[in-house]
């Protein structure tokens, strides 16, 4: 996973291509050594959605100490190659997370990908404490049509756990997690992400669409849903890969399939 790059200017990055093993042994070992996590970088306040270059969908901001726990559902998606490419691989990933957009000491996050490699679909369960390397579960397996809950939990500001069950199945992993590296509980994420491998993004998978509902984020008094939540959309050179929209319960993710929009400045279309 990568932290999420909001679109600067009229300076935007490129998603760069890079081979990814086709046996899930050398996914994992890649996933350990280069599959990473970093914090959002804020921009200026722009108009609803908010663009980056690798998140979608939506964020909750309060003052630190406000979030304890996330957690949402939702359906495993088919992935497809993206439009103009039809063999390599291609991937994407559903999580959710505490912190790593205006805190960006700490994430932690738990979460599926979803790729298609040389025309071969697979799924990997993960979970990460930023700044530490992304791990991968294991016991637990997934095919499109399943329904998954991910939920993360900060216990304290240094340990918290990590859970995904696939209601389908009746699989459940659970990972408890500790970190040097407080978190601040000051934001609550669910993202669909073009997640970073050795220092580029992966082809971003086409998932149709994804729905986390049952999104809440539990605070020092109760629960919120992502009603107010700031939306956020992929936009790559100037295309817009993703439409998002949320509710008081639940956050749509759509993949838009060459979408051009007009270039940016300080978050204003010119």
């Amino acid at each position: 996973m990568v932290y999420a790059i909001p679109l600067i200017g009229s300076l935007l990055l490129a998603s760069a291509t890079f081979a990814v093993p086709t046996n899930l042994a050398g996914r994992q070992q890649r996933r350990r050594e280069h599959h990473r996590s970093r914090p959002k970088t804020l921009t200026s306040e722009i108009p609803r959605p908010e663009y980056s270059e690798n998140w979608a969908g939506g964020v909750l901001n309060s003052p630190a100490g406000t979030y304890k726990a996330v957690t949402a559902t939702f359906v495993v998606p088919t992935p497809k190659y993206p439009s103009g490419q039809t063999r390599g691989n291609a991937s994407a990933s559903a999580w959710v997370g505490i912190d790593g957009d205006t805190c960006e000491a700490a994430i932690l996050q738990t979460g599926v990908d979803f790729t298609v490699d040389n025309g071969v679909v697979s799924y990997d369960a993960w979970y990460e404490w930023f700044p530490d390397s992304t791990d991968d579960f294991t016991g637990i397996t997934f095919k499109a049509g399943d329904t998954v809950k991910l939920t993360v939990t900060a216990m304290a500001t240094t340990s918290g756990t990590a859970v995904i069950e696939n209601l389908t199945n009746g699989k459940t992993v659970t990972k408890t997690i500790t970190s040097n590296n407080a978190l601040c509980g000051q934001d609550a994420e669910w993202i669909v992400e073009d997640y970073e491998e050795n220092g580029g993004l992966v082809p971003f998978a086409n998932f149709d669409a994804i729905e986390f509902s049952g999104a809440m984020a539990t605070n020092q008094t109760g629960s919120v849903g992502p009603g107010s939540a700031t939306v956020i959309d992929i936009n790559q050179n100037n295309i817009v890969l993703t439409s998002t929209t949320t509710n008081t319960s639940s956050i749509n993710i759509t993949y838009v399939i060459n979408e051009a929009v007009a270039p940016m400045v300080d978050g204003i279309a010119i």
